[in-house]
C-alpha cells in the first residue's frame, strides 16, 4: 500500500510538473536552455545573439577524427584533415562505404553513442567508421557556448569529407553522417558546405532543440542537407524537436517521451533512447514503424489503418520511403516491438 501511495503522490507531482510550460517550440522569442545539473533557464533569442552567436568573434574548435575498421575494431587510428601521408598509411578502404558518427553536448569520442553505434556498425557490415571528436567546444559546461561552435565544426567535418574524397577516393554516395543532439546540426551544416558532392544519407538522432530556430533551415539539419535525411525524434519540445527535421522523421512513441524513463523531467533519459534505438535497429531490424499522414498524427498516436506502411526505422530497406511514422516500442532493451 505505501508503494502504492508513494508511486501516486509521485504521478500527481509529475503531472503538475509537466503541466507547467517547460516547453521549447519555435514560436517564442526564447528557450528553455539545459545545464549540466539537468535544469533549465530560460534565454532570449536577443541574449543569446549578443552573448554568443558572434561568427566573427569564434575561435579556431579542435575537432579530432577517429578511424575504426574490421582490422582495428577497437584501436582508433587517428586522422588529421589535409594530412595525406597519414591517411595513405591508415587502414582507410575507399572500397568500403563510410559512416561518420557525431557527438553532442557533454559528449566525446568515447561516450555512449559512439561505442553503441560504433560496435553495432561493426557487427553488422564492413564500413570505415570515423567518430569524430569535437569535445574541445561540446564539452562545456555552457549549453549556448558548445551550440554556438557547432556551424564552425560542421565545416571542418566538410572540409574533412571533401578531403576523403579527393585524396582517399572516398565516394559521396556510400556516405552516411549519423549525429546525436547536438551532432545532429553539425552534419546538417557539413551537408550545407561540402563542395565536391552531396552526401547520401544524413540521420539525425533527436536533433536538438535549445537556440535552434525551425524556421530558418540554415541554422539546422535540414532535409536539403544530403540526398536523404531522416530523423529519429524521442524528447520533442524539451531537449529535441518535435516538428519534423528529415524526409522521413520517426516518433518513438509519439516522439515526445520514452516509457521506462520515469520522472524524466531533464529529459535526458529519452533524449539518449534515440542512439540507443539507432544502434539497436542496426542490429535487430526490429522497429516496426507506422506511416502517419502527417507529424501531428505520429504525436496523437493516431495513425488510421489507411495510412499504414511497409516501413523499418533506422532499416536500410527503409532509406528513401518519406513521410512520418509512429513507433511502438518497449520500457525496456529489446526496445523494438517487431
Amino acid at each position: 500500500m505505501k508503494l502504492n501511495i508513494t508511486f501516486l503522490i509521485a504521478a500527481a507531482l509529475l503531472s503538475e510538473i509537466s503541466a507547467k510550460p517547460l516547453r521549447n517550440t519555435s514560436e517564442v522569442d526564447g528557450w528553455f536552455v539545459p545545464t549540466v545539473d539537468g535544469k533549465f533557464f530560460w534565454m532570449t533569442r536577443e541574449q543569446f545573439e549578443n552573448e554568443y552567436d558572434k561568427p566573427n568573434e569564434r575561435k579556431t574548435v579542435s575537432v579530432e577524427y577517429y578511424l575504426y575498421t574490421q582490422t582495428n575494431p577497437t584501436s582508433p587510428e587517428e586522422l588529421y584533415l589535409d594530412d595525406t601521408d597519414t591517411l595513405a598509411s591508415s587502414s582507410f578502404d575507399k572500397n568500403k562505404p563510410t559512416r561518420f558518427i557525431i557527438h553532442g553536448w557533454q559528449n566525446n569520442a568515447n561516450s555512449d553513442v559512439n561505442l553503441k553505434i560504433r560496435e553495432a556498425l561493426m557487427e553488422v557490415g564492413s564500413f570505415n567508421v570515423i567518430s569524430v571528436d569535437w569535445s574541445s567546444a561540446a564539452g562545456s559546461l555552457n549549453y549556448a557556448s558548445s551550440k554556438s561552435a557547432v556551424s564552425t565544426v560542421g565545416k571542418n567535418v566538410a572540409a574533412f569529407i571533401d578531403f576523403l574524397n579527393e585524396k582517399a577516393g572516398m565516394t559521396f554516395e556510400s556516405l552516411t553522417l549519423v549525429g546525436h543532439s547536438l551532432g545532429a546540426h553539425v552534419s546538417g551544416y557539413a551537408g550545407k558546405n561540402v563542395n565536391r558532392g552531396k552526401i547520401n544519407i544524413i540521420t539525425g538522432l533527436d536533433p536538438a532543440a535549445p537556440l535552434f530556430d525551425y524556421s530558418n533551415c540554415d541554422t539546422r539539419l535540414c532535409s536539403t542537407d544530403a540526398m536523404f535525411v531522416d530523423s529519429i525524434q524521442t524528447n520533442g519540445k524539451l531537449l529535441g524537436f518535435l516538428e519534423p527535421i528529415g524526409k522521413a522523421a520517426y516518433y518513438p512513441n509519439g516522439g515526445k517521451s520514452q516509457p521506462g524513463c520515469l520522472l524524466d523531467l531533464a529529459g535526458s533519459c529519452s533524449h539518449s533512447r534515440s542512439f540507443k534505438y539507432y544502434a539497436e535497429a542496426l542490429l535487430e531490424n526490429n522497429f516496426l514503424a507506422i506511416k502517419c499522414s502527417d507529424y501531428e498524427a505520429a504525436v496523437a498516436k493516431d495513425c488510421k489503418e489507411s495510412y499504414q506502411g511497409l516501413s523499418r526505422m533506422g532499416s536500410p530497406g527503409s532509406i528513401f520511403n518519406e513521410g512520418a511514422y509512429y513507433v511502438p516500442v518497449n520500457k525496456k532493451s529489446l526496445f523494438g516491438t517487431g
